[in-house]
């Protein structure tokens, strides 16, 4: 029997109108991104602008390297939303609170891993990384520092997750808002008082991922509905680890494995020298704000997907899919654009230099424009993800995302050594991926929905 609602912060995802309640879960969802990205573009500036240019590219030649530890156990992540929106739809109170104990437990666990794996090797994947003499000591300094929050990153993710498979992404927002104040400000008091450099930027952030992780477990805690967190029944259940692993890991291998294309592109980039790398830096951080945009309209898919798919309500599932397509193409195209048009204003917000902004400007008249292509790949694995079905869709973004990109890297790039080139290959490696996953949802469809009398 389905449980009703009686928290103003959730979402009845399997009834009513779907635009406007996709709209209200998407929205704080990318503010939440975008504010986390403009929090994160606080430590670039400030970084940057009161510590120097080889700080700046040792922060930034970090992200994709963070980002493959990382993306694994994020995307397992999308398998716990999966299956508690599924139990919630269902009002099986029993297996929704099962899902949270397991997801929560096993968040702490992974951010412990993480946090030894970060201090244990993070100077030898820069050097492997080909980063240069010049920044690597402080590369190393900022990862081992950033990764000793982990544990609070990783309770945060898990938290929130659960709240946005009940249609929360309200609350999420509000922690992030406090936590990102929080950073902003401790970013200017330890690297222009202290001097601190880089190692301030990675404590600010661990401090602030701590109050966020206190913020969001303290909101399950003190919840009245079926997925109030209890420490004392903190467990991992087979049952339930089994089937958001089955969702969450091709996710998470699926992000991991395209970071390591990123990595790969960031090695390319590093061999033009740090001005070219203090560009990408900059440039990425704008990419990112067209990611997380799009991304959030992903979310909304699988979770919206995942409750109607746990109640049987097939018809909806496609309508939910024809308003985030629509919501995708517009979001991107107006971002992307704005993004080429005003390139090189943007950029002058990260740094004075000419020649970064150059490299800045080059790179992103590739990347901006033809976002959409992007915000569509993404979306299509989400109405699988929240089907269930999670590791077709992963093996072909794999194939149709980072092969072309390794192929483009190391059979096409060594003849055409330009950053211009180099970034054609995002474009080129979006349209195959949507070409295959589109093939893939439609014979998910057909095995999924009941036959047609």
């Amino acid at each position: 029997m389905r449980i009703l609602k009686n928290n103003k912060f959730e979402i009845d995802m399997c009834n009513g109108s779907v635009m406007d309640k996709l709209i209200s879960f998407s929205l704080p969802l990318m503010l939440s991104g975008i504010l986390q990205l403009m929090f994160n573009a606080v430590d670039i500036i400030i970084v940057g602008r009161f510590t120097g240019s080889q700080a700046l590219a040792a922060v930034g030649s970090t992200t994709a390297l963070i980002n493959v530890f990382t993306n694994l156990f994020i995307g397992i992540s999308l398998g716990s939303n999966v299956l508690a929106a599924r139990f919630y739809a269902s009002g099986k109170a029993k297996e929704m609170s099962e899902t949270v104990h397991t997801s929560i437990l096993f968040a702490l666990i992974s951010g412990i891993v993480m946090a030894i794996a970060g201090l244990l090797f993070s100077r030898l994947a820069l050097e492997l990384m080909g980063t240069p003499s010049d920044v690597i000591s402080q590369s190393s300094l900022y990862m081992r520092i950033y990764f000793l929050g982990m544990p609070f990153f990783m309770l945060y993710n898990y938290g929130a997750a659960i709240l946005r498979a009940i249609g929360d992404t309200k609350r999420p927002l509000f922690f992030l808002i406090i936590s990102g104040l929080l950073n902003a400000g401790l970013n200017l008091f330890l690297v222009i008082v202290f001097h601190l450099g880089v190692a301030g930027v990675a404590i600010a952030t661990i401090i602030s991922q701590m109050v966020s992780c206190i913020l969001v477990i303290r909101c399950l805690c003190r919840s009245e509905g079926i997925y109030q967190l209890h420490f004392s029944e903190l467990t991992l259940k087979t049952a339930y680890l089994k089937q958001i692993f089955q969702v969450g890991i091709p996710a998470g291998i699926q992000s991991t494995v395209i970071n390591f294309s990123n990595v790969l592109l960031q090695s390319s980039v590093n061999s033009f020298g740090s001005v070219a790398m203090a560009g990408y830096t900059a440039a990425n951080n704008i990419f990112g704000f067209l990611y997380v945009a799009v991304n959030s309209i992903t979310q909304a898919c699988m979770s919206f997907t995942s409750q109607n798919y746990g109640v049987g309500k097939y018809k909806r599932m496609d309508r939910i899919l024809a308003d985030c397509m629509i919501l995708t193409v517009g979001i991107s195209l107006v971002l992307g654009c704005g993004s080429y048009i005003f390139a090189p204003e943007i950029l002058k917000i990260y740094t004075s230099s000419p020649e970064v902004i150059q490299c800045g400007t080059e790179i992103l008249a590739y990347t901006t424009a033809t976002y959409f292509l992007c915000g569509l790949m993404d979306l299509f694995p989400g109405p699988m993800r929240g089907m269930g079905y999670s590791a077709v869709p992963m093996i072909l973004s794999i194939i149709g995302t980072v092969g072309t990109r390794i192929v483009w890297i190391f059979g096409l790039f060594p003849h055409h050594r330009t950053l211009s080139f180099l970034f054609i290959s995002y474009p080129a490696s979006w349209l195959l991926s949507i070409v295959m996953q589109v093939i893939c949802l439609y014979f998910v469809r057909k095995r999924v929905y009941p036959a047609k009398p």
